[in-house]
């Protein structure tokens, strides 16, 4: 066979495209080297405006901020601790006198408003005197400090340290400069997804495509996102995302292509045609998974919980970019390499066994016992998924940093010179008269949880503030039920006595109120994203019982992810070893991970189903449909998932609790849905349904237009051998 790109396409739009990607090839080529690299330079000259936002319009704490903001910007600002430790006493004269100098140093640098000496500050220093602090006020908020910024007071600050005197500096802005430091995660994840690849392909020319593809995609989705974040709001832990789900979905969309491709070259067809078979079968399943992944990005709109909004945007649009590099990329870099990669393929498959025998066999042994593996199957994964029932949402803070970090070591020090809540006071901002702000510290003081209430602080006409240190530190669950206390049971009572309006806000209240959101917004979520995915399901294989199976499924492996996810972060399992200490999970970590893994798992199911379905179609056969998708596809999805577990899993380097979260999670629900869910219930599942799987009642059918996924005009031919 000879590579003749002369052949006039087939009818089918994706027949088309690809036919087109393969004959223009270096056109195909050139656009997306052009689009990468523009993006890019427009990207790195622009820079970027990443920031958190996880304000919540209407919640007390914002209200609290919003009013700081505008009757006492200076009080709205963020702040910086700089921790100052001293066995012999931060009194001594030489210590006093560096402290002061070094002090006068931050006092002058870019974004400081204010420092504090904590010498003429009244309780300041710890009852010991060895342990104390100043607080350096910025004219900004930490999510608007510059980087930059943030490390030359940190530099400034510690080069006092030493000689008997420890310098260590705590807040929201310098934690965000540590988070973001960064890891080996991302070649780490490329290097053994490249391993895994050359193992099942046996051609690092072949292994190299899937790669090529998802850089590309991953590159130029990158680009358009830092441009987008001089718009819009966009989270600082966007990149990593994108770079993480960028990676996985690339390299497993390029699989299931290239995949089809080569059982089209063993069939007999030349590679013209291969191609266009490839992504006239293929490609549309690419498609629709592609889409599924996007809505249920999409689905976090809903929630309207700031920042988010913009990374399931950035995110969705990776996946879109992947998509697109997939089926028009590929066919492009198969009319420049087909030569040398045919070759490989043809050469492997004389020394190779025939594939899907292994699968076929395998199957056949589920459909002789379909109860067995799916009540034995489904039991496992409602075990992996109670700890779920017990997860607590929240922020973590300096304190489950590593030891080495300074903001750590700053909240060590706090916590023994003045106790673990002074980590996490809580601000109430009293609108009212000097009465009612004391008759507010009173009320307070008694309550249980509370360890000290300094008097008032005046903030501006009509306007004071009240610093409450609770008992316990920040991320505690009581410290969150100290919050609910003040505003249900305390501060009532005080507002209808004095007419005062008390708002509780502070950094430790607006975690309390965005993970109660979250917990509040997400059922409404789930509903949108499942319900948005199984139409999709119906209408692509006109059944009523698969999109209903897929829902059930695909929650159950969301599940046992988000479940073990709870074991080893909220638990501490395997802590020491991950380098984690025990805590909150992220409030946010929960739906982005429901949303990608939700998706993902829709990505298998579709592959599987798809084969399935087109055998179907062809011989009315279910319990051979059954065997069929699994022996075509079987190996493809394992050998997928195999690379996602690792690309994901090797987010685990990051120095990040967070990306550390997303990574577990991701890698445990594909590893779940790869191995339990399409290997065990999966096959068990539909042979128990039987042709009732693909029943779809008369009007309903005669309703729902045709949306045709896997397309084959003639019989796919079985392949002759492959890579074991």
């Amino acid at each position: 066979m000879h590579d003749n790109p002369r052949t006039p396409p087939a009818g089918s739009r994706f027949a088309r495209l690809a036919g087109w990607s393969y004959r223009h090839r270096w056109l195909a080529l050139l656009v997306w080297v052009v689009a990468v690299v523009g993006v890019s330079a427009a990207a790195q000259a622009a820079g970027s405006a990443y920031r958190n936002d996880f304000s919540l319009p209407g919640t007390e704490s914002q209200r609290a901020l919003d009013t700081l903001r505008a009757e006492a910007p200076a009080a709205a600002g963020s702040t910086v601790q700089i921790v100052l430790a001293a066995e012999d006493g931060l009194r001594t004269p030489a210590v006093q006198q560096r402290v002061t100098a070094m002090l006068a140093e931050v006092q002058d640098l870019r974004h400081v408003a204010a420092v504090d000496d904590p010498y003429r500050n009244p309780g300041a220093l710890s009852a010991d005197g060895t342990i104390g602090y100043a607080t350096v006020t910025l004219d900004v908020q930490a999510t608007e400090m510059p980087a930059e910024d943030t490390r030359t007071l940190v530099d400034t600050a510690q080069r006092a340290d030493g000689d008997g005197l420890r310098v260590e500096l705590g807040g929201e802005t310098v934690q965000g400069v540590e988070e973001a430091g960064g890891g080996p995660a991302e070649g780490i994840g490329m290097l053994a997804a490249l391993v895994i690849l050359v193992f099942l392909f046996g051609s690092v020319l072949a292994a190299s495509l899937p790669l090529v593809i998802a850089i590309f995609a991953v590159g130029t989705a990158i680009g358009l996102a830092m441009l987008a974040s001089h718009v819009a709001t966009v989270a600082e832990f966007t990149t990593p995302l994108m770079i993480l789900v960028g990676l996985g979905v690339g390299i497993d969309y390029a699989l299931l292509l290239f995949s089809r491709f080569r059982t089209e070259i063993l069939a007999g067809f030349d590679r013209p045609e291969a191609t266009r078979r490839a992504v006239d079968t293929a490609g549309r399943t690419v498609l629709f998974a592609g889409l599924t992944v996007i809505v249920a990005l999409l689905g976090l709109v809903v929630l309207g919980l700031g920042s988010l909004q913009g990374v399931a945007v950035a995110v969705g649009l990776t996946v879109l970019a992947t998509m697109l590099a997939a089926l028009t990329l590929l066919p492009a870099l198969l009319g420049l390499l087909g030569g040398r990669i045919e070759r490989s393929i043809r050469k492997r498959a004389v020394k190779a066994r025939p594939d899907g025998h292994g699968w076929a066999r395998w199957t056949a042994g589920i459909q002789r016992h379909p109860w067995a593996a799916t009540l034995v199957a489904t039991v496992a994964l409602l075990a992996l998924s109670a700890p779920l029932l017990g997860m607590r949402l929240g922020i973590a803070d300096a304190g489950n940093n590593t030891e080495a970090r300074t903001s750590r070591q700053a909240y060590d020090l706090l916590a023994d010179g003045f106790g673990p809540g002074f980590n996490g006071p809580l601000i109430l901002v009293i609108e009212g008269d000097r009465t009612a702000a004391e008759a507010t510290r009173r009320a307070v003081t008694g309550t249980e949880g509370v360890a000290e209430v300094p008097p008032p602080v005046p903030a501006g006409d009509g306007l004071s503030l009240l610093i409450v240190a609770p008992e316990t530190k920040p991320q505690d669950a009581r410290t969150q039920e100290l919050v609910d206390r003040l505003r249900t049971d305390v501060l009532p009572p005080v507002e209808r006595d004095t007419g005062a309006d008390i708002l509780v806000g502070g950094p430790t209240a607006a975690t309390v109120d965005f993970a109660t959101a979250v917990a509040d917004r997400l059922p409404l979520f789930v509903l949108v994203v499942v319900g948005l995915s199984a139409l999709l399901l119906l209408l692509v294989f006109r059944s009523l019982l698969i999109p209903v199976k897929a829902a059930v499924l695909n929650l159950l492996s969301v599940g046992a992810s988000l479940g073990v996810v709870t074991l080893v972060f909220q638990h501490g399992w395997l802590g020491g070893i991950l380098g984690v200490q025990p805590g909150p999970i992220e409030a946010f970590v929960p739906i982005m991970i429901f949303a990608i893994a939700f998706g993902l798992s829709m990505d298998y199911e579709v592959f599987l189903l798809a084969r399935m379905h087109e055998h179907w179609e062809r011989h009315r056969d279910a319990p051979a449909a059954i065997r069929e998708g699994m022996a075509t596809t079987g190996r493809i999805v394992t050998a997928a998932a195999a690379i996602m577990v690792v690309v994901f899993g090797s987010f685990l380097l990051d120095p990040g609790r967070m990306l550390k979260q997303f990574g577990l999670g991701l890698a445990v629900a594909v590893l779940v849905d790869a191995l339990i869910i399409r290997c065990l219930i999966l096959p068990a599942v539909m042979h128990l349904f039987g042709t009732r799987a693909w029943w779809l009642p008369a009007p309903l059918a005669r309703l729902l237009p045709r949306v045709a996924l896997e397309k084959a005009s003639e019989p796919v031919p079985a392949p002759v051998g492959g890579p074991r």
